[in-house]
C-alpha cells in the first residue's frame, strides 16, 4: 500500500467539514438542558454568545498553527511540535478512545432515535449490567447506531471526495433546516410565548447558584460548539493548506456562532422558556407551533444532521492516527493508505470498531457527551497554549540569528489578532471549565483521565522514542 494522501479538498469543502463537524445533535438537543440550568431568556442567549466567543477565540488561535503546518494530523502535529512525542501521542490516543469514538457513538444514537421516531418504532431498552450505581444498557437505537456507523465507515473507505460530498450535502441540509427555524421564529413569533415568559416564576427567577448553573449549562454549549477544529485534521488532503486550513476554521466557527445564536432567539420567540427547559426535542416543538407536520419535518432534518456529522467524524480523525503512525509513534499499520482509494483504511476501521464497542457498552447519550466533553476540552486547551511556545521559539531564533527554517520556527502566513489576549481568553475559559467539571462530575472526569493514563503506559513501554 501507498503512504501518501491525495490533496483534493477545496476551501468550500473544508469549511463545510468545519461547519458539519460542529452542527450535529447539539443545537437540537442541548437548548433544553441549558434553559433548565439558566432559567432567564437573557441568560440563555448570553451563554450561547459566550460559547461562540470561546469557539471564535479558539479558531483565531488555531488558525496561526494551521498556517504553519500543512501536513495531515492537525492538532496532534501542533502538540507534538510544541511539547514532544509523548504529549502528541496522548492527544491522538484520547482522540481515538474517548473524543471522536464517543462522539460518533452519541451522534449515531441520536440519528437512530429520530429515524425510529419517523417510523413509529419504540426504542426498546435492555438492562444487562449493574456496576455500582450505574446500569449499563443496550438499546434498539444503539443497535441501529451500529448499523449507521458501519455504513458510514464503508462509505469513507472509498475516498475523501465521497466524504466531502457527504459533508457538503448534509451540512447544506442542516443549515437549511436551521434557516427554517430562524425564519419561523422571526416571522411567526408566538405572543403566548412572550406572555408566558413575562408571567412565569421560572423565567424570572435566576438560578440559586449562578456559577454552578453556568458551568453545568456550559457543558451543553461546548458540546454543541465543538468540532470546527476538525478542518485541521484534513490539512494533508487540502489544496493550498497554508491558506485554506486557517480560513476554513475561522469561517466555520463564525458561521456556527451566528446560526446558533439566531436559532436560540427563534426558540425563545416560539416557545415559553419553561417549555424549552422541559423538552428534549425543542426544534420539533418549535416547528409544531407553525403546523402539525413541523415535528416530523424536524425529526427528519435532525436525522440528516446527525448522519452527516457522524460521517464527517468517521472521515477526519483517522488522519491523526495516520500521521502518528507515519511518525513511528503508533501502530505502523495505521499509516497504510489503500492504493486505489487513497484513504487510511486501517485508521478508519479501528476508530469505528471502538465506536461500535461504546455503542454496545457505554450507557446513554448524556453519559457519552459528559465523558467526551471533559477530555476533549483538555486537549483543546493544551493546543491553545502551543501558540505561546511557537511565538517564543520564533523570537528566540530571531534574536539569535538562527537560520533554522523548520515549520515550528518559520513565521506563519496568518497571525492571531490581539495576541496574547485572544489565546489567553480561550485557554482561561477552558481551564475554568476543566477544573469545575473535575470537582462537579468526578466520575466522568476520572474515567477519561484513566484512559489517558493507560495511553501513557502504552506509549512508555511500546512506542517511546527519544524526544526531539
Amino acid at each position: 500500500m501507498s503512504t501518501e494522501l491525495r490533496r483534493s479538498l477545496t476551501l468550500y469543502g473544508l469549511t463545510m467539514v468545519a461547519v458539519g463537524s460542529t452542527i450535529g445533535s447539539g443545537i437540537f438537543r442541548t437548548p433544553g438542558q441549558i434553559a433548565q440550568h439558566m432559567h432567564l431568556p437573557e441568560y440563555v442567549i448570553a451563554l450561547w454568545v459566550l460559547g461562540g466567543v470561546i469557539a471564535l477565540t479558539g479558531a483565531l488561535t488555531y488558525a496561526e498553527m494551521g498556517s504553519m503546518f500543512p501536513g495531515a494530523g492537525g492538532l496532534y502535529v501542533y502538540l507534538r511540535e510544541a511539547y514532544g512525542n509523548t504529549v502528541g501521542f496522548l492527544y491522538g490516543w484520547f482522540i481515538l478512545f474517548v473524543s471522536t469514538a464517543g462522539s460518533i457513538a452519541a451522534l449515531s444514537v441520536v440519528c437512530a432515535e429520530h429515524l425510529m421516531y419517523l417510523g413509529g418504532i419504540e426504542n426498546t431498552v435492555w438492562r444487562w449490567l449493574l456496576w455500582g450505581d450505574h446500569i449499563y444498557t443496550l438499546t434498539l437505537a444503539g443497535i441501529w447506531g451500529v448499523g449507521i456507523t458501519v455504513f458510514l465507515t464503508v462509505i469513507n473507505l472509498f475516498g475523501v471526495k465521497i466524504g466531502e460530498w457527504i459533508a457538503n450535502l448534509f451540512t447544506g441540509a442542516k443549515l437549511l433546516g436551521l434557516a427554517m427555524i430562524i425564519l419561523v421564529g422571526w416571522w411567526f413569533v408566538q405572543p403566548g410565548a412572550a406572555a408566558a415568559n413575562a408571567s412565569s416564576v421560572f423565567a424570572n427567577t435566576p438560578p440559586l447558584s449562578l456559577p454552578s448553573a453556568f458551568a453545568a449549562a456550559l457543558v451543553g454549549a461546548l458540546w454543541s460548539y465543538g468540532g470546527w477544529h476538525h478542518a485541521s485534521f484534513m490539512a494533508g488532503e487540502t489544496q493550498n493548506p497554508h491558506r485554506t486550513v486557517p480560513r476554513a476554521m475561522l469561517f466555520g466557527a463564525a458561521i456556527v456562532t451566528v446560526v446558533y445564536v439566531l436559532a436560540n432567539i427563534a426558540y425563545i420567540r416560539l416557545l415559553p422558556i419553561e417549555q424549552i427547559a422541559n423538552s428534549k426535542t425543542v426544534a420539533a416543538d418549535a416547528m409544531n407551533t407553525l403546523a402539525p407536520w413541523g415535528g416530523p419535518l424536524m425529526a427528519f432534518l435532525i436525522a440528516l444532521s446527525t448522519f452527516g456529522t457522524t460521517g464527517i467524524y468517521c472521515m477526519t480523525s483517522p488522519r491523526i492516527y495516520y500521521a502518528m503512525a507515519k511518525d513511528g509513534i503508533f501502530f505502523k499499520q495505521l499509516a497504510e493508505v489503500h492504493p486505489r482509494w487513497r484513504t487510511p483504511v486501517n485508521a478508519i476501521l479501528i476508530q469505528s470498531a471502538w465506536s461500535v464497542f461504546l455503542l454496545l457498552f457505554w450507557g446513554t447519550f448524556e453519559d457519552l457527551i459528559e465523558y467526551v466533553t471533559f477530555i476533549d476540552w483538555i486537549g483543546l486547551m493544551l493546543v491553545g497554549t502551543t501558540i505561546f511556545v511557537f511565538r517564543h521559539r520564533r523570537e528566540k531564533a530571531r534574536k539569535a540569528g538562527n537560520p533554522d527554517t523548520s515549520e515550528a520556527t518559520t513565521a506563519p502566513t496568518y497571525r492571531t489578532p490581539l495576541y496574547p489576549v485572544t489565546p489567553l481568553i480561550f485557554v482561561s475559559i477552558c481551564l475554568w471549565f476543566i477544573g469545575f467539571t473535575l470537582f462537579d462530575n468526578p466520575v466522568k472526569a476520572w474515567a477519561g483521565i484513566f484512559v489517558v493514563v493507560i495511553g501513557w503506559v502504552v506509549y512508555r513501554f511500546v512506542f517511546k522514542k527519544p524526544e526531539a
